[in-house]
């Protein structure tokens, strides 16, 4: 039988693997936001002013809460995936990487390269990843798939988006 002691000592042995592992997603999450900004910071002045944007474009200083809020999010349901996906999580991982990749590419392709027409395809292929992702990841832990239902909804918003700039600006 284990004392209070040692169950207390083996208890704090198992959180800190499971910090450091969240710690890692949310690095990772937030590193792919930072790649990201730095094609859309300098571009949010002239270039994005400049648009013809639809009446319901949200104002720009929504932006940073609602992806602040969604990286996180992101990183919690990785982390969920990584700790009860056991040896099958590889896969949902991937999928995960790949779609903060695609995440990463949109920035660079609408913001940095100034392509909306380009940004508009990358983002339906965003939008098929996020939601192979929250389905992967519901197969691990269903939590994991539910903090990505507002990124896809989000993502879906982005899409929209992104078309109606697109058109508008063509």
């Amino acid at each position: 039988m284990k004392g209070p002691d040692r169950l207390e000592r083996d208890a704090r042995k198992g959180l800190a693997p499971q910090a450091v592992a969240l710690g890692i997603c949310l690095a990772v999450c937030f590193d792919a936001a930072g790649l990201g900004s730095i094609a859309t910071a300098p571009a949010l002045g002239k270039w994005y002013a400049g648009l013809v944007k639809p009446p319901w474009n949200p104002p720009n200083w929504i932006f940073g809460p609602v992806w602040t809020a969604l990286y996180t999010m992101m990183a919690v349901a990785a982390w969920l995936a990584w700790r009860h996906g056991g040896p099958r999580r590889l896969p949902a991982l991937v999928l995960f990487g790949v779609h903060l990749a695609l995440n990463v590419s949109w920035s660079w392709l609408f913001f940095g390269l100034r392509q909306p027409g380009l940004a508009l395809a990358e983002i339906l292929l965003l939008w098929l990843a996020v939601g192979a992702t929250a389905w992967a990841f519901g197969r691990h832990s269903r939590p994991a798939a539910l903090l990505f239902v507002p990124y896809f909804l989000w993502v879906s918003f982005a899409a929209v988006l992104n078309w109606a700039l697109w058109r508008l600006n063509a």
